[in-house]
């Protein structure tokens, strides 16, 4: 039986055969005749005695009956796959079920091995990965870096000519990284572009892309799909995502970005991406600043859309969510209330399998994207596929996904809104109270965070297809925020030790004119930065908190990590976790070079009320407040974004207003540096 971890192997150069050269061993997998394409056939035992005399490693893999591949075979190879599409869907769903259905890994590696050169690779990506995630044999594996497989929906489409050239003439050892521009795809006429960090950094779109694949939307196998409070999940992850874009534009002296709540008006923003498709072989289509969403009627996708589909479902989600109900597919009311409700309404809004009446409420959040994505082509007689919006690593680029998004969390919203807020009672935690609070970079002065720009570098060689083996690396510019230590004086009055789940939120103290906030403003713009249970004995605690604890971000060695430099033996252990979750050079926001004011909040909650009992030894839980934890439940019963999730009780208008003893605010502010430091080597 072959090593499991052989499987990592087949997502290398994506576009290039199977039986080629694969990782740092220059391994071969040694496929039988009847795997090869047609194409490859009459030349096979040349290609076989060929690429076996290069073979660092032979793997072997089993001649077995394989399964029927017609279904994703309808996707061609050089075409854009999209999870937003109904019918790539599908077809990723069928190709999800046969990865699922064999019985061993053994056989997976045939099966994976013969579908390879036969499906879109993109697809097969998609498809294996979200397997291998699921499949109780397979899950301990390590995804490899999206990014690393498919640098082109992450980097200046002009960095790969030079990365062939670095390739083709340079020696491994002598390569230099080829630098990315810093904002290559607008220039300073586009207020949009000062949030090019924001909107085109590797680690958030990764992500993105992360989150969709730990949560897909089809497959035969309910619990692949049904996870525990995947739709609240999805309200959640979004809001946070729209409340930091929106701390983004204060910092760079924008307002807070429009919802995009008119079907039929211009949408005001272009976007022109800058990117190739490597495996399309096609640039990304751009949209040119006041384009308009029109009818879809894209034959070759089978997508046919009006915008009045749009506009119907928009009216039946704000009817259910003014009625406190919706009707499933039975006629059976379904109530929206303060445990299920949101939960509900985000598995009606992306409009996964779990949507209880995909008939009533259609597909609003994934045909939007797919809309958008063809407002320059939509019935397809320019032969143009999707624009970024229509990819999960691409949509994050465009400004149009946050005025999206922000018009979705309003739907949300307005079902929270009809919640009962919560009494000063339902928050306080008795004999608990928050006495001091302070935030302070290392080195920095109290309640002033600082952040710069950081050079990190990106390894290609996986991704680039038909070149010479090697690491080509890639430096590109991110936001970077020095490492930070909350402290925090707890006062434990009830006589007896107590557990308390801190909760850490961080948000703008003024509006982009400068005004102070109202509480039903500001709590949709505060952040969450960190969320812990600790102990709490008698009389004065204090407790101290580091930045890289937060369990709302991954480390940058794990968004960008490199598998082939892993650790073996004791230490490998530790390097295997889950790719899900906030980046952490992405945690604080920008801030300005004078400080942009903001407020600081911490609650103490009673544990024992937000407790779910469930051993988490050796799960991924380093980033549960985005991405939830693999096969357990979400590990707090509170509401997300709690106690920010519901508009302040009555006479609540201010932050200060709606302290209760176990909640404190800090004014801190943070300072943006204009310098540039390169990220530490090994």
């Amino acid at each position: 039986m072959s090593d499991k971890k052989n499987l990592l192997l087949l997502f290398e150069r994506p576009n290039e055969p199977v039986f080629t050269p694969k990782g740092k061993e220059n391994a071969v997998f040694e496929v039988p005749d009847n795997f090869l394409t047609e194409k490859y056939k009459p030349i096979g035992t040349e290609i076989q005695n060929r690429f076996g005399e290069e073979a660092g490693v032979r793997i072997p893999v089993q001649n077995i009956s394989q399964p029927d591949l017609r279904i994703p075979m309808q996707l061609g190879r050089q075409e854009n796959f999209s999870v937003f599409i109904p019918k790539h869907r599908k077809i990723a769903a069928r190709l999800i079920d046969i990865f699922m259905g064999v019985r061993s890994t053994n056989d997976l590696q045939s099966v994976a091995a013969y579908a390879r050169d036969r499906v879109n690779p993109q697809l097969f990506n998609y498809a294996l990965s979200v397997a291998l995630i699921h499949r109780p044999d397979t899950k301990d594996l390590d995804i490899p870096l999206f990014s690393g497989l498919f640098p082109d929906k992450f980097i200046d489409s002009r960095v790969f000519e030079r990365a062939r050239e670095e390739a083709t003439i340079v020696p491994t050892g002598s390569r230099r990284p080829i630098i990315i521009p810093r904002d290559y795809t607008a220039s300073d006429l586009e207020e949009e572009h000062r949030l090019w960090y924001f909107r085109e950094d590797m680690g958030i779109n990764l992500h993105h892309w992360h989150w969709h694949l730990v949560y897909p939307f089809e497959a035969n196998d309910r619990r692949i799909v049904d996870k525990d409070r995947r739709g609240e999940l999805f309200y959640y992850m979004h809001q946070q995502i729209i409340a930091r874009y929106n701390l983004e534009r204060f910092s760079n002296r924008l307002p807070r970005v429009g919802r995009l709540n008119n079907f039929r008006a211009p949408i005001p923003e272009g976007y022109f991406p800058k990117l190739d498709s490597l495996v399309a072989s096609r640039s990304w289509p751009a949209r040119i600043s006041g384009a308009y969403l029109r009818d879809l009627n894209r034959e070759l996708d089978q997508v046919r859309l009006d915008i009045s589909d749009l506009e119907r479902w928009r009216e039946r989600f704000f009817e259910a969510v003014n009625q406190g109900f919706v009707v499933d597919s039975s006629g059976n009311r379904i109530p929206l209330d303060e445990r299920r409700g949101i939960d509900i309404l985000g598995n009606m809004m992306e409009a996964s399998m779990l949507t209880p009446n995909s008939q009533l409420y259609g597909d609003l959040h994934n045909m939007g994207h797919v809309m958008i994505s063809y407002s320059h082509d939509p019935d397809h007689r320019h032969l143009e596929s999707f624009g970024v919006m229509g990819d999960s690593a691409t949509a994050m680029r465009d400004p149009v996904f946050y005025r999206w998004h922000a018009w979705i969390d309003d739907i949300f919203q307005a079902h929270k809104s009809m919640l009962s807020p919560y009494s000063a009672d339902q928050l306080n935690y008795q004999g608990i109270s928050v006495n001091a609070i302070q935030i302070q970079a290392d080195g920095g002065r109290p309640n002033i965070i600082n952040t710069h720009w950081q050079q990190s570098d990106l390894n290609l060689a996986k991704g680039m297809d038909f070149v010479p083996r090697g690491d080509v690396f890639a430096r590109f510019t991110h936001l970077q925020h020095v490492p930070y230590t909350i402290s925090l004086q707890v006062n434990n009055n009830s006589g007896a030790q107590r557990l308390g789940m801190v909760r850490i939120f961080l948000g703008p103290k003024t509006d982009e004119r400068g005004a102070p906030f109202l509480f039903n403003e500001q709590r949709r713009m505060m952040i969450e930065l960190d969320k812990f249970v600790t102990a709490l004995r008698p009389g004065e605690n204090i407790l101290k908190r580091r930045s890289v604890e937060s369990t709302v971000t991954i480390p940058y060695d794990r968004t960008f990590r490199n598998l082939d430099d892993r650790p073996t033996g004791a230490g490998e252990t530790s390097f295997n976790f889950c790719g899900c979750g906030w980046p952490q050079h992405m945690l604080i926001p920008k801030g300005t070079p004078e400080g942009l004011r903001c407020e600081l909040f911490v609650m103490i909650s009673n544990y024992e009320e937000d407790r779910v009992n469930q051993d988490l030894a050796g799960t991924c839980n380093d980033a549960a407040s985005y991405c939830g934890i693999r096969d357990r439940l979400y590990p707090d019963l509170k509401a997300m974004g709690y106690p920010f999730d519901r508009p302040g009780r009555p006479g609540t208008d201010s932050m200060n207003s709606f302290l209760t003893p176990n909640m404190r605010s800090q004014d801190c502010s943070i300072v943006f540096n204009d310098r540039t430091v390169e990220r530490p080597r090994n």
